[in-house]
């Protein structure tokens, strides 16, 4: 498996004013936070694609819509109900506004933001604010 880069560059200006880059290495909460943030950000951009694909009305005799309705349709089954569907009936196509995939997309992104709070306080390391 390949090792994750855990190294940063950033830039230090000494008394002359010379810019030099300085490596800072990641720490390993630094590191978990990246991964939360990757992995939710990847069912984000999922969720996004639902809910174009929905509105535009997208036909599910393709492989791609059906493989973006499949994985995501587990991630918004919790939140289905909530609201009504809207439909409007086009001449070729129906599009479908979709709330419970936005209620997903707001959840998921305020889950991702909890899990990488909660991360650095069990860390224990000082908080800084963002």
């Amino acid at each position: 498996m390949a090792e994750i880069i855990k190294e940063t560059v950033t830039t230090k200006e000494d008394s002359t004013g010379v810019v030099t880059p300085v490596k800072k290495e990641a720490t390993n909460s630094q590191t978990t936070e990246y991964i939360v943030y990757f992995l939710f950000g990847i069912l984000e951009i999922l969720l996004a694609f639902r809910l174009i694909l929905k509105l535009m009305g997208a036909s599910l005799g393709s492989t791609f819509v059906g493989l973006i309705y499949g994985i995501t349709r587990i991630f918004i089954l919790p939140f289905e109900g909530i609201f009504r569907r809207g439909f409007t009936q086009g001449i070729e196509t129906t599009s479908v506004i979709e709330p419970s995939t936005l209620v997903a997309i707001i959840v998921y992104a305020v889950l991702a933001w909890g899990v990488v709070k909660l991360i650095r306080i069990l860390s224990g390391k000082p908080q800084q604010e963002d």
